[in-house]
């Protein structure tokens, strides 16, 4: 008979009172946002607040004297229920705020507790994908919240836990390696508390970094603040409906969220060492310079493509005031052919996710390429989702060696990945991670094509099927079909919303993590 393992359940429920604390703290940030814009509903966002103050502080106090220890199976359970307790969670502001609004803005955006999941699900992990039809029209004090749900799931609200409350001890190391994204965690100081307060100082410099460029070159300040969230944390939230086609009249403003963006998609270790002066260190790693080479040349590509090839053409939009053009007469420039090329391959393989042109409609050879970014995902230490490039540079040198391998059989030859030999285990992780998320991309697919039911006969159901599932995984955000750039997820069945929100949570934390948590031999001796 299994026996299951003892596990240390108060300090689970410890930390996810703790989780539910901070929760609570962004809520009640977004009340003065509301009161500012003189809005009725501040009074959902406090409400929603206050409910998850109580619950949270019910369930620390009552854990309080729990044992501090933490083992791997504590550290993978605390990660997978507390994401979804933050999510479940963060549906109140939603559920609470919208009753309150004008019978057009209740209409134009239904929220019920699906539609409510969905949102706060795709803020959390980044992923960026909504059911909003209007944004506009919706209150400020809850779009800041919206934005907010990107910016603490960006960095990892596990992170953000150790990073201001060093409860855990030595212990910690075991929710920063469940929950960091990539193949490895590197540190920057020995104790791992200190590594994430580093990462969120950065982080927060960052932010606040774009959010003053984009006031100077011409947002306002909450257009500004929300875009700078929405930018780090590779999440894709904007506060327009033509997201950052909005400002195709103020290019700077792209080019500042094309860098920022990009920068996102960096290690943020490297970030670190760009901050120190060490660019020696970051020039010399081989998963940076292929980052930036992928970059380089799909844009290189998508210019030439664009700019020759480009048809003026129009896209039916389904957003009330969206006008995103496949090709206007701008795309014939190119600068402009150049820009929008840019902005969409580092927006789809960073994952965040934000729109300057409908790229589903140039070219099917485009087409064709930017389905395949969404199986890429930026570095592994990033905000960004996705498979990370490490990986793909790790599975392509190990494919290479293997060759070699063929022709010497004697010899021994290890992958090297920066002058250092790669551990087998690390090479049998990545290769068992490339299998089983193309499984998952290949049965998520047939599931989504079962479960929505609501797409009509104008988009190819199969296209919608395979790019929504991947996209999902990915945390891309925008995908192709029903779920171009110019459409959103709100007619999706609430079937698929449920399987799409759990593919989101799946591809966040890195499979892993969930998937380990449904296996019989995790919870025996």
């Amino acid at each position: 008979m299994p026996v299951l393992k003892k596990t240390n359940y108060p300090i689970i429920l410890n930390l996810l009172g703790t989780l539910l604390l901070l929760n609570s703290f962004f809520m009640f940030l977004c009340v003065p946002v509301s009161l500012y814009y003189d809005e009725p509903a501040y009074k959902g966002l406090a409400i929603a607040g206050l409910i998850t103050f109580i619950t949270g502080l019910s369930m620390f106090i009552t854990t309080r004297n729990a044992k501090k220890n933490v083992a791997k199976r504590e550290g993978y359970l605390i990660v997978g229920v507390g994401w979804i307790g933050m999510a479940l969670f963060g549906t109140l502001p939603y559920i609470l705020t919208i009753p309150q609004l004008s019978e057009a803005a209740q209409q134009a955006n239904q929220m019920d507790l699906t539609n409510a999941l969905f949102e706060t699900m795709s803020g959390y992990t980044t992923t960026g994908a909504s059911i909003l039809n209007d944004i506009e029209i919706m209150p400020k004090g809850l779009l800041f919240w919206r934005s907010l749900t990107h910016w603490i799931g960006g960095m990892g609200i596990i992170v953000l836990t150790i990073a201001i409350l060093p409860l855990l001890g030595i212990g910690g190391m075991q929710l920063f390696v469940a929950e960091a994204p990539g193949v490895t965690a590197d540190k920057l100081h020995p104790r791992i508390t200190d590594t994430a307060k580093k990462l969120w100082v950065i982080y927060l410099l960052l932010t606040f970094a774009q959010a003053i460029l984009l006031k100077v070159f011409g947002m306002n300040w909450f257009d500004a603040i929300n875009h700078a969230m929405s930018t780090l944390s590779t999440g894709g939230f904007s506060t327009k409906n033509a997201s950052m086609a909005y400002w195709n009249d103020t290019p700077i403003l792209q080019y500042i969220v094309i860098l920022f963006m990009f920068i996102a998609g960096t290690s943020f270790v490297l970030n670190y060492y760009i901050f120190k002066g060490l660019f020696k260190k970051v020039l010399k790693n081989q998963e940076y310079i292929f980052y930036l080479s992928l970059v380089v040349v799909i844009t290189i590509i998508s210019t030439l493509v664009v700019h020759f090839y480009g048809q003026p053409s129009h896209t039916t939009i389904t957003h009330p005031g969206v006008s995103i053009t496949p090709f206007g007469e701008q795309y014939f420039e190119l600068e402009s052919a150049f820009r929008h090329s840019l902005f969409s391959v580092v927006s789809v393989i960073t994952t965040t996710g934000f729109v300057s042109a409908d790229f589903t409609q140039w070219t099917p050879f485009l087409t064709v390429i930017f389905f395949a970014l969404l199986f890429s995902g930026g570095m592994a230490g990033s905000t960004s989702g996705g498979v990370k490039i490490i990986r793909h540079l790790i599975l392509i040198k190990n494919s290479y060696s293997e060759f070699k391998r063929l022709i010497h059989p004697s010899a021994i030859i290890p992958v090297r990945y920066n002058e250092k030999a790669v551990p087998l285990k690390i090479v049998f992780n990545v290769l068992a991670f490339f299998m089983i998320y193309m499984l998952i991309f290949i049965f998520g697919s047939i599931i989504m094509a079962l479960l929505d039911t609501n797409i009509n006969p104008d988009y190819d159901q199969v296209i919608s099927s395979l790019s929504v599932t991947a996209s999902s995984l990915g945390n891309v955000g925008p995908a192709f079909g029903k779920y171009s750039p110019v459409n959103n997820f709100a007619d999706m069945a609430d079937a698929a919303k449920w399987f799409t929100s759990f593919l989101m949570l799946l591809g966040r934390l890195e499979l892993f993590t969930i998937l380990i948590l449904l296996t019989p031999v995790f919870w025996r001796k």
